[in-house]
């Protein structure tokens, strides 16, 4: 597991492709080493494969150009967008071009009645709320990274508001997106719902690249709330706080975020961000609606808690107050990372059925102290999903090994579970060896989609699964 796969590369055709996008795109095409292997790099374990060079296109037109130009010679594509997915989606094991789309960034249209909007897929979620924010909307989708729009959609992203607001699949109205052949279809309309033939815009969404490059989505839009209050909790264990969870959701308490720390998590927390908090698993909440429903929300959860030896509840309706919280639980990566400076940090994530949350967590945490691994553990704990961040010596053979117990025993555990083997990462390459385990024959009807929509097999090879 998280080997990158090499596949056979053409030569002739990736020298052809680059000479015919030099004399097209001029210096938009790069093949600086840096910049290469920058555009294959990966968050995981997974090794770097770059391409063989990076080009920025301006406009879906000129995808499609980019895109009959690979197709002739027979190139690989990998689409690129902020560079944050965790999986390794971003190589390119056999070669070929990258399609950087950060410059394909405008926000095209915003109609605020319909509650809807257009954008290019390099603008990022934190642009778009941004220019939303002064006519009271926003877009909720929240993954933490500054990821574009366009790549969340690839990877079906989710995060922090997931279990009041949905995932990117919930959210997409409508993809237009540049087929392996060049063609360019749009998949939808901006009507809220359609049972107009298949859904295609849900075959686009979270297939990573592999069966076309999106080049403008239409997205649902939300308005701000009334009234936003946030709450920290402390327990005494994972499962205490996780059974807080599970009675939470299942009182139809509405909460707008739930996330887990555990108590390793809230130690490098607090060393990261220089809080204080307790030192003990914890929850971090967040409501959204009118001033007395928001307040009731925090007091019917304060009584929940206390059921499961909750302590040391706090709330805050200060907005910044609220962003320092959530500014601590985005860099969990980065205080992690504090916990064993200079080894590499592996981040990988399952999500089950939530009534399976506690034992989940609680098995994984007695894996961790039987491997001798650390390994703080975050959630979006509201929907099931949650992540280790695994601080590993990638350069020690042993070390390495039992990393890789760890993540074999939790994708299987999580399976067996009724859940998947990534609630929100994807499969890239890193998690490819679980696809079949957790699908079966599914696999073999993507395998027959992909082929059908990319029978060269250009589109992001190597990905999800092998063609």
């Amino acid at each position: 597991m998280g080997r990158a796969e090499f596949l056979p590369r053409n030569e002739s055709g990736i020298a052809a492709t680059i000479a015919a996008l030099k004399a097209r795109f001029g210096d938009r095409v790069s093949q600086a080493q840096a910049l290469r292997e920058q555009h294959g790099h990966t968050t995981t374990w997974v090794g770097n494969q770059p391409p063989d060079a990076v080009l920025y296109p301006e406009s879906t037109e000129e995808v499609s150009e980019i895109v009959r130009i690979c197709a002739a010679n027979r190139t690989p594509i990998v689409p690129f967008g902020s560079g944050s997915s965790l999986e390794g989606q971003l190589n390119a094991p056999a070669g070929g071009v990258s399609l950087d789309m950060t410059r394909m960034n405008r926000i095209v249209e915003v109609h605020a009645e319909d509650l809807d909007c257009v954008v290019q897929p390099g603008v990022n979620r934190k642009q778009l709320n941004e220019h939303l924010r002064d006519l009271g909307l926003f877009f909720p989708i929240d993954p933490g990274a500054e990821a574009t729009l366009g790549g969340m959609a690839s990877t079906r992203a989710s995060g922090t508001n997931a279990v009041r607001y949905g995932t990117m699949k919930d959210n997409v109205l409508n993809l237009t997106v540049v087929m392996a052949d060049g063609s360019v279809m749009k998949t939808a309309n901006r009507a809220k719902k359609t049972s107009a033939g298949y859904d295609l815009t849900r075959l686009m969404i979270g297939a990573e690249g592999t069966l076309g490059i999106i080049t403008e989505l239409t997205l649902k839009l939300q308005g701000i709330p009334q009234a936003v209050s946030s709450a920290f909790c402390s327990f005494p264990s994972v499962p205490e706080a996780c059974n807080a969870v599970i009675a939470t959701i299942q009182y139809g308490i509405p909460v707008a975020r739930i996330e887990l720390m555990d108590e390793l998590q809230v130690k490098a927390t607090n060393a990261f961000a220089k809080l204080d908090l307790p030192e003990t698993p914890a929850l971090l909440l967040e409501f959204h609606g009118t001033p007395e429903g928001v307040k009731e929300q925090a007091e019917n959860f304060g009584e929940i808690a206390g059921e499961f030896g909750g302590s040391g509840f706090q709330w805050f309706t200060r907005e910044e107050d609220r962003a320092r919280m959530w500014q601590a639980r985005h860099d969990a990566y980065w205080a992690a990372k504090g916990l064993r400076p200079g080894v590499d940090v592996i981040s990988t994530d399952v999500c089950v059925p939530i009534s399976r949350l506690a034992d989940c967590v609680a098995e994984t945490q007695a894996d961790l102290a039987e491997l001798g691994i650390l390994a703080p553990i975050v959630g979006h704990v509201g929907d099931g999903n949650f992540h280790l961040s695994v601080l590993v010596d990638t350069k020690d053979a042993k070390e390495l090994e039992s990393a890789e117990t760890l993540m074999s025993r939790l994708a299987k555990r999580a399976i067996a579970m009724d859940g998947t083997c990534t609630g929100e990462h994807g499969i890239g390459q890193g998690k490819m060896a679980y696809l079949e385990h957790e699908l079966g024959h599914a696999v073999d009807v993507m395998r027959t989609i992909k082929r059908a929509l990319d029978p060269l097999n250009i589109m992001n090879p190597g990905k999800i699964m092998r063609t």
